[in-house]
């Protein structure tokens, strides 16, 4: 009687993990359909905020994820920015970027606000002098970068994001600017990810 209860409950089990992900529920559609930069490919895209804990949990597994990516997929981030005190840091990250520096400092800037915890998010001078401090580039040069013609308009495409994403928090994974999971949604980091494989892998199949 002991070895059938036992082998009751090892299907019962294995029958939960074969559970198939839930539309609505690991994973949806975005609120709106999201332009993707090159049609010929597969975009995921992480919304993200360097003041996030979980965002600076998810980015070292992130991270090893995005080596192993297929050559048909590519990966990018994108700031968001849902309320306007995450604002200096999506400016930080687009100034980043026009400086040529975000491979370097990426870690470095979550480190700052999450390990050292000598940066305030929020705190968009200090966040200014900390990338001046940390890229060795000249100040007027960081300022410009801060400040150009171009960071209202990337902010505001931001902005739109997310609010197309249907995201209601962070980190959060737009696949091909149609879906969208989460650790939540998802159960985990991990999940999330193996979740945006498999949705990258139906996608494929759609494409073909």
């Amino acid at each position: 009687m002991k070895k059938i209860l036992l082998s009751l409950l090892m299907f019962l089990s294995f029958s939960v993990l074969a559970v198939e992900p839930q539309m609505g529920s690991n994973f949806d559609k975005t609120a709106q359909v999201i332009p993707t930069d090159n049609k010929n490919k597969i975009e995921v895209m992480e919304l993200f905020w360097y003041g996030c804990i979980h965002c600076y949990q998810m980015d070292p597994i992130l991270n090893e994820w995005v080596k192993k990516l297929p050559k048909d997929v590519y990966f990018k981030r994108v700031p968001a920015i849902p309320r306007p005190e995450w604002a200096p840091m999506a400016r930080a990250f687009y100034a980043m970027e026009t400086l040529g520096v975000s491979e370097k400092l990426h870690t470095s800037i979550f480190d700052a606000v999450h390990k050292d915890k000598t940066l305030n998010p929020a705190d968009e001078k200090a966040i200014l002098e900390w990338v001046t401090l940390k890229s060795g580039l000249d100040r007027k040069k960081v300022e410009e970068a801060f400040n150009s013609f171009s960071m209202n308009a990337s902010l505001n495409r931001a902005a739109q994001m997310f609010r197309a994403a249907g995201a209601t928090g962070v980190p959060s994974l737009v696949i091909d600017g149609k879906y969208i999971t989460s650790s939540t949604m998802a159960g985990g980091n991990n999940e999330a990810l193996k979740l945006a494989d498999d949705i990258i892998a139906n996608i494929r199949k759609d494409k073909k």
